[in-house]
Order: structure tokens, then C-alpha cells, then sequence
């Protein structure tokens, strides 16, 4: 499998949250090449399944979010242009004349823009202003509201960044949904590097739902699989810009990261602090293979797997990702190595996951 080409494909799906079906069936298509064992909920997501040796070793669900943010139809004017509202964290300084695309109720896409006043005709003061999303609209071409309707657009229909995807340098690629499109690609490599070592885990790769809406997709997964120990993988912010560069370590083509700690404050009072035996189990298997090992912390984010943790009687998470430059715009990137050695780890990790590893939060101290 040529990691590359399957991050590809993934970017290039429109697939907004509450919207999945295309890369559910993507994902899908591609995790049944190494098991047969691949279903999809009744909540959309993606479930493979690979046996372990022993029934007595922990249950162990690997996952990766399969939608991107978007928009949502909010109004169709008279006069046939759209008036939006944000689906997820959409920095509304990107917005205006963004090809986006609309997905009709019966899934047939249209292209659009969103409209910006043109510079010859703004004001010195509008000039340096961020409007707001609702105060945008977006453009088709058409002439009145029955024309929208037509194409099959209603109010609640989502909208998308136009998929896109390119090579940069030093092995780099840009557009759109590399969060969390990469971390699908991860999970497919995964699969294959299962059906290539013996493990005595159960173990569940999962493409989840609803993740930038609501971060409980991945919920109705861990409910049905009960595992005691998971582990997502997501973004992490990088630090090798000058913007961030005082904030955060990271940097693309460092390799994969481990995420100890995230906490999202505004209105949601919830996050993740890694499980300990999961934790050290990365850094040893790190060492053991070569690979390396970057470390992250962040306020003001969050992960599926701040609710996987309290099903049941807890499970043990462990978020890991891959640095990722600008994220929530129209064009991330990331390192194609970075995700490619977040696959490798993250499989040797689980491969050696046997009978008696610490479970419990306490259990590694």
C-alpha cells in the first residue's frame, strides 16, 4: 500500500460531519483488503475487526475521525444566494471567495463561492475587518431560490472547503481535511501491518463519526466493542512556524506524537490526560523500533477520546497524532513520514499489547 495515494484519495472525499456515507464506504472498501471482518454501525462508523491469540489480553480499539468541518444551509435568498452558518471550528478570516461545495439532499454536489465585496468598492476601514460567517453568502450562479432548489439544496444542507490536494516539498502535502483524513490513512496502514505480526489484543480499527460536531461519534463504537484500552489518532498542532513557535515543540518530518494532555474550556469541560501504562508503552516501543517520538500538551482542543474514556468502567486513551500546520483552513498540511511512522508505531504498540498489561489508571505506577 502506498500510504500517499490513500491519503489522496481520503482528502479528495467531501465528507462533512453528519455526512460520512463517502468516506465510510472508502474506508470501508479499503480495511476489507486485510480483514473480512469490517462492518459499518448504524451510527456510520467503520469497525474492523482483527482476532487476537488470547482471550484473556486486553480489547484494544485504535481509531481515526472520518469527517471534516463545514457549513450549514441556513437561508436561500431571493435572489439565489445562500446564506451559511459554521459546522465545527471554522476560522471565519479564510472565508470569503472560497470555492466551497454544497452537497444536495439527494448527495448531488454543486460548486460555490463565497462572495467577498470587491476591493475597488471597499471602504479603508472594511478592509482590515473579519466579517462573520453569517454575514457572508455564497454564490452559484443562480437567479432566484427555485434555481437552488433545483439542484437540491435546502436549508441544512452542508457545505464543504472544495476537496483539494497537493504535493509540497520534502515530502510535505497541503488542502483540505488532512484533520483528520491522514489519521484515516494511519488506521489503513495499520490494517495492513496486523495481518503481517501475531498479537494476543483483540483489536478494532475504527473510522468515527461526528467528531467536529459534537466528539461523541466514537462513543456508540467503544459502547458495541467495550475495549480497555484505545487509542486516537488525530492532529497535533505544529510549532515549527513563527507563530507558534513559542508555544509548541512539534515539527513536521519529527515523526509521530504522543498527546499527555488536552483540555477544552469553553462551555465543554472536558479533555484527556494520557493513560500511564499506554503512555510508556509508546516511549518504550519507540525505542525498541527506532522510531521517533515527539510530545504534546495543549489547552483549547479536544479529541473523541475525552468521552471513549468513560464508557463502561473506563477506558484507557491515549491520543496520538501527526503535526499538522494550519489547521481548520482550507489548506493543512502535514508530513507524509510523520504519518506514515504514526502507523508503524502505533502497530507495533498494539502487536505487543498481551495477558496482564496495566489496564487500570494506576496500574503503570
Amino acid at each position: 500500500m502506498v500510504i500517499e495515494q490513500v491519503i489522496q484519495e481520503f482528502m479528495l472525499q467531501p465528507a462533512p460531519s453528519g455526512y460520512e456515507k463517502r468516506m465510510a464506504l472508502a474506508m470501508k472498501r479499503h480495511l476489507e483488503a486485510f480483514t473480512p471482518k469490517v462492518e459499518i454501525d448504524r451510527a456510520g462508523n467503520v469497525i474492523a475487526a482483527f482476532a487476537g491469540s488470547n482471550p484473556s489480553a486486553p480489547r484494544v480499539m485504535v481509531f481515526a475521525h472520518m469527517d471534516q468541518l463545514g457549513f450549514i444551509v441556513r437561508k436561500i435568498e431571493e435572489t439565489g444566494l445562500i446564506q451559511v452558518d459554521r459546522m465545527g471550528g471554522i476560522p471565519e478570516k479564510v472565508l470569503p471567495a472560497l470555492n466551497v461545495l454544497l452537497m444536495g439532499i439527494d448527495g448531488t454536489l454543486t460548486e460555490g463561492v463565497i462572495g467577498v465585496k470587491s476591493h475597488h468598492t471597499t471602504s479603508a476601514e472594511e478592509k482590515y475587518k473579519v466579517d462573520v460567517v453569517t454575514s457572508l453568502f455564497i454564490d452559484i450562479g443562480a437567479h432566484s431560490a427555485d434555481e437552488v432548489y433545483q439542484r437540491g439544496i435546502h436549508i441544512g444542507c452542508p457545505v464543504v472547503y472544495r476537496p483539494q490536494f497537493q504535493r509540497l516539498l520534502n515530502g510535505q502535502v497541503c488542502g483540505t481535511a488532512v484533520d483528520n483524513r491522514c489519521g484515516c490513512a494511519a488506521l489503513v496502514s495499520i490494517a495492513e501491518q496486523l495481518g503481517e505480526c501475531t498479537h494476543e489484543a483483540t483489536i478494532y480499527l475504527v473510522g468515527t463519526v461526528w467528531e467536529e460536531f459534537n466528539i461523541r461519534g466514537a462513543v456508540f463504537a467503544a459502547r458495541a466493542i467495550q475495549p480497555d484500552l484505545a487509542i486516537g489518532l488525530d492532529v497535533v498542532f505544529a510549532g515549527d512556524t513563527p507563530d507558534l513557535s513559542n508555544r509548541y515543540a512539534l515539527r513536521l518530518g519529527g515523526g509521530p506524537a504522543v498527546g499527555l494532555y488536552n483540555f477544552h474550556g469553553r462551555g465543554t469541560l472536558n479533555g484527556c490526560i494520557g493513560h500511564r501504562g499506554l503512555y510508556l508503552h509508546a516511549l518504550e516501543t519507540a525505542k525498541r523500533t527506532g522510531l521517533p517520538l515527539q510530545e504534546f500538551a495543549s489547552l483549547g482542543m479536544l479529541t473523541d477520546t475525552a468521552y471513549v474514556q468513560m464508557e463502561g468502567n473506563y477506558v484507557g486513551c491515549l491520543d496520538m497524532g501527526f503535526p499538522c500546520r494550519y489547521t481548520h483552513t482550507p489548506i493543512e498540511s502535514a508530513c507524509i513520514s510523520d504519518i506514515q511512522q504514526l502507523a508503524m508505531l502505533a502497530a507495533s504498540m498494539v502487536c505487543t499489547i498481551g495477558e496482564g498489561f496495566p489496564v487500570g489508571r494506576f496500574d503503570a505506577e
